[in-house]
């Protein structure tokens, strides 16, 4: 990032039981990200009994990406709208594969 600050568009936490919480924080920055094309850094984590079962972030060099349980692979940024949505499905799967939670 540049010496310009990110400014922070959102940080919530969503409970959803007594065993498990979403946490999304969004900024936008005034460069990209390295490894990102977008004016955007987020960090969106669903966490079941303590573990983060299902991650979407954009770390430096790595680049946008999601994680759902031990896998991870690129994910395709468009929008924060977007990423949202794509969050929430996870969630919504993770709970259907995974009825623990």
């Amino acid at each position: 990032m540049s010496n310009m600050k990110a400014t922070l568009i959102a940080r919530t936490r969503i409970v959803y039981s007594a065993h498990s919480f979403a946490e999304l924080v969004l900024w936008r920055v005034p460069t990209p990200v390295l490894g990102s094309a977008h004016e955007f850094k987020y960090r969106l984590a669903y966490v079941v009994d303590l573990e983060c079962v299902v991650r979407y972030d954009n770390e430096v060099r790595k680049g946008d990406h999601r994680h759902f349980g031990v896998t991870a692979n690129a994910y395709k940024f468009s929008t924060p709208e977007r990423l949202i949505v794509d969050f929430q499905k996870d969630i919504a799967r993770w709970n259907n594969e995974n009825r623990r939670t």
